[in-house]
């Protein structure tokens, strides 16, 4: 009995035994397999209130200032915001209409903007491009891509896409093949291809990321890490988006190493800021949209006609010798459009930009100059065409000297906190996204 009642023990032990190690190993197991909700206490949000723009207001483009949030925070904040269910149509198609020196420019702004703001990557570049160009037809926006794109570049902070003014230009240089694929693009956007996910959105960022503006704009669509949102109200409506955009594109000096139709420039801009002292010295100055002194009769020194209507430009140079006759020291200035041609000095701006021929002679110099406007006529030698937005003197330009480009090195910090590291908009990972506004 006692035997049996020991035997009985020993059993009643073992089955406790094997039982608690059952429960040690799948204990664990299900608390892997099914883990507990850990809820995260999120950093309070605190955005200005959001405010619709009425009609007859132009918004205002505020400058880009972040929540201090972390990005998870972030991220759980933005998963809170709502897409829009108001329709979301596609932009119309863009193709620009101004000249191949200026489409050069163009392409090349369109370029930089995409690649250090995308990566280089396709689809984010074409989302990226299609902001600009929504940007472009937009009233708050200015009228150039390269205007749109370099906004705010002079200034540290506020600039609206940050590789514009942090000095990104200089830190990295994108691969040949890199800068080949977003000049692609950018042709193609600029030549009426149409990104349709973004609609009209005019404002974008990372989704690691709050910006202030977030709160007064509609959040539309996402692609990959990157948020897209247009204004609310009827500033966000196609019918919003109808300003005429300007064909004659700025040269953007930060461009030069990158782009050759902007190093050529460039050098240009800085021959006539040169020469236009040079002008001053030999008794009269240059025009510019800064002139302040009050317009004067044109002297007997100085011609300003309006060119017959098929006059060509190996003429020109006839009519400034005839109408200059034998004085030692003669201005003539002509323009192919009569109602833009000056009557009196100084020039107006637009007078100044419309100027077809220059020519100038300054026999105590031993100095004769002629120049021509290449949008009207076409010259073989570059060196015959003026810079007409710079200065009205007939001058010669030196050659452009293009500094040695500087070594590239790991981008850091384009449009993003350096505290982030999430991942970037584009699969490429040695070039971070960008999260402009």
């Amino acid at each position: 009995m006692t035997a049996e009642l020991s035997a009985r023990g020993t059993n009643v032990l073992r089955a406790t035994l094997v039982g608690i190690s059952a429960l040690a190993i799948v204990g664990p197991a299900l608390v892997v397999a099914n883990p507990p909700t850990i809820v995260h206490a999120s950093k309070r949000v605190k955005l200005p209130a959001g405010r619709v723009v009425p009609q007859a207001e132009v918004p205002e483009v505020e400058p880009v200032k972040f929540v201090d949030l972390s990005p998870e925070d972030a991220r759980a904040f933005n998963a809170t915001v709502p897409f829009s269910t108001d329709p979301n149509p596609a932009a119309r198609p863009f193709r620009f209409a101004g000249g191949p020196e200026d489409l050069a420019r163009a392409t090349d702004c369109m370029a930089a903007g995409i690649l250090y703001e995308a990566g280089d990557d396709t689809l984010g570049e074409r989302a990226v491009a299609q902001v600009v160009l929504n940007r472009l037809h937009h009233p708050a926006f200015p009228k150039t891509v390269c205007g749109v794109v370099f906004e705010g570049q002079d200034r540290s902070t506020g600039c609206q896409f940050s590789f514009s003014c942090d000095g990104a230009l200089k830190r990295w240089h994108p691969t040949g093949d890199a800068w080949r694929r977003a000049r692609e693009v950018a042709a193609a956007s600029l030549s009426g291809a149409v990104f349709k996910q973004v609609g009209y959105a005019t404002h974008y960022h990372t989704d690691w990321v709050v910006p202030y503006w977030q709160s007064s704009l509609d959040k539309i669509t996402a692609v990959n890490t990157h948020l897209f949102f247009r204004w609310s109200g009827w500033w966000g409506t196609p019918p919003a988006f109808g300003r005429h955009p300007e064909t004659v594109e700025p040269v953007i000096a930060q461009l030069a190493e990158l782009s050759d139709a902007h190093k050529t420039g460039a050098a240009l801009a800085e021959a006539d800021a040169a020469l236009a002292e040079a002008s001053i010295a030999m008794g009269f100055g240059p025009v510019t949209e800064t002139t302040a002194a009050p317009a004067a009769p044109v002297d007997g020194d100085t011609i300003l006609v309006a060119l017959p209507r098929g006059q060509t430009s190996d003429g020109l140079i006839a009519l400034a010798a005839q109408a200059c006759g034998d004085k030692p020291f003669c201005r003539y200035m002509a323009w192919t459009d009569g109602s833009k041609a000056a009557t009196s000095l100084p020039l107006a701006p637009a007078q100044t930009a419309a100027l077809g021929f220059s020519y100038l002679r300054d026999r105590s110099s031993n100095y004769e100059k002629s120049l021509w406007n290449c949008r009207q006529f076409k010259r073989a030698d570059p060196a015959q065409c003026m810079k007409v937005q710079a200065t009205l003197t007939a001058v010669p330009v030196p050659a452009a000297v293009v500094p040695a480009g500087p070594v590239a090195v790991e981008l850091n910090g384009v449009r993003r906190k350096t505290v982030v590291a999430a991942p970037p908009l584009q699969t490429t990972p040695s070039t971070p996204a960008a999260t402009p506004k």
